[in-house]
């Protein structure tokens, strides 16, 4: 046994004496590695989690301790962060550089965390090197315990979709251009479940393309997660002919109410309920397509699965369900996102509603106003600020220096308004107590 297996397995011994006594544990062995792929029919290196790309649903129920092994086999440092998770007072365990040294290569690192008091739809991802633009990725699903009420019926089935811009270009080379201050560009496609677009266009998709079929059952209704995975494009994601009922996005119940179609920007989670209520004279189109940019240039950057009832007459054809016409209404994005308001009627990890919290009698003792800004050249690199700063991360994880006491890895200036002139690169932190 190497030096990482053994101290994986020592440091596993050690979290699990640390779960909470009566709490389940679930325990995951996963290797990171590269595999070949094309999923826009251009061959090139994809991260894949145990062999598959996205990687495996982690589903769990509210309080699970989870146990997750990470055998890095690729040829550089990884971390995987658990998006949305919270990670009370454990934040050794968040897989980001502030907190967390990288795993090198040839190395494992076991992750130990609870879902405390947690539920609702998330995902994981790598979060260094850029790695996100590979791949790496898969679903987080925490259920609610049998004894706290679904403010909903059982669904039929449950599905999750991955929505996300690709470059078939490789991660390492898109870095490169990043760190050389120039653009990405416009992506080569959007992927659903890791696949290219269902050929609705002869044009615009090559023949060839692997896509994703979503098989469904008429009459049922289904709970469907929607996961935008992709690094930098928001896309609006619909299903032709079919209501979305909104139920839960990232952890907390909605107000429930339908939409036809939905912006969903990158690293958001939405949960719908959709009813098979369709005649199947074919099968349906699922697309998520580009927003906010010149759409006639930018048509191939659309993602097509198909939904297939199992009495369907046949394939899908003709035009995609039309996404949002807003050209004269800029407001639209926002306002739809303003649509969506708390269920705080509804129960969630624990019996007390979601909006029971009194935070009203909370005393306001510090206020930040956050500006955020496009990319900017910072020292040659292409960098994003918030209030003028960007982020760099420090060599030791700011964790580690205030368990080590070590002085000078980290300043806590991060100001409390957006600053004026040039922007700047620092390890500067909020100073919260």
């Amino acid at each position: 046994m190497g030096a990482a297996a053994a101290w994986g397995l020592v440091w596993a011994s050690v979290l699990v004496g640390l779960c909470t006594a009566g709490d389940p544990v679930v325990y995951f062995d996963w290797d990171v590695s590269y595999i070949t792929a094309a999923p826009l029919g251009v061959k090139q290196q994809v991260i894949a989690i145990n062999g598959k790309f996205p990687g495996p649903i982690v589903n769990v129920t509210t309080n699970y301790n989870l146990v997750v092994n990470v055998q890095n086999d690729l040829d550089e440092p990884v971390l995987i962060t658990w998006d949305g998770i919270q990670h009370r007072k454990n934040s050794w365990q968040d897989g980001v550089l502030g907190t967390n040294c990288p795993i090198p290569s040839g190395w494992n690192w076991t992750y130990q965390f609870q879902v405390k008091d947690q539920i609702g739809s998330f995902f994981y991802f790598p979060s260094i090197n850029f790695q996100r633009a590979a791949g790496g990725y898969g679903g987080i699903i925490v259920n609610n315990r049998d004894v706290i009420a679904v403010p909903f019926g059982n669904p039929d089935g449950d599905i999750t979709i991955f929505i996300g811009d690709w470059y078939n270009r490789n991660h390492t080379d898109l870095r490169k251009a990043l760190d050389d201050g120039k653009d990405l560009g416009m992506p080569d496609g959007v992927l659903m479940n890791g696949k290219g677009p269902y050929r609705y266009n002869t044009t615009l998709v090559p023949d060839g393309i692997d896509y994703e079929t979503i098989n469904a059952q008429p009459g049922k209704t289904y709970r469907i997660r929607v996961h935008n995975v992709g690094v930098s494009t928001s896309l609006n994601f619909r299903i032709q002919n079919h209501n979305m009922l909104l139920v839960e996005t990232e952890g907390s119940y909605t107000v429930q109410q339908n939409y036809t179609n939905l912006d969903i920007h990158s690293g958001q989670s939405y949960s719908f309920l959709v009813t098979m209520d369709q005649n199947a004279s074919s099968d349906y189109y699922i697309v998520a397509s580009a927003r906010f940019v010149n759409e006639s240039l930018w048509q191939r950057v659309t993602g097509v699965a198909i939904l297939h009832y199992s009495n369907s007459k046949g394939k899908a054809s003709g035009p995609l369900p039309d996404p949002p016409n807003d050209f004269y209404d800029k407001t639209f994005s926002m306002n739809q996102a303003r649509s969506i308001r708390w269920n705080v009627s509804a129960g969630a990890a624990r019996p007390n509603p979601q909006g029971s919290f009194k935070y009203g009698s909370i005393n306001v003792t510090q206020v930040y106003v956050l500006k955020n800004k496009p990319p900017v050249v910072i020292n040659g690199k292409r960098r994003t600020t918030l209030n003028g700063i960007s982020y760099a991360p420090p060599t030791t994880p700011i964790r580690l220096a205030d368990q080590f006491d070590e002085k000078g890895v980290y300043t806590l200036d991060f100001p409390t308004r957006p600053l004026d002139g040039q922007p700047r690169i620092a390890s500067s932190v909020i100073n919260g107590t």
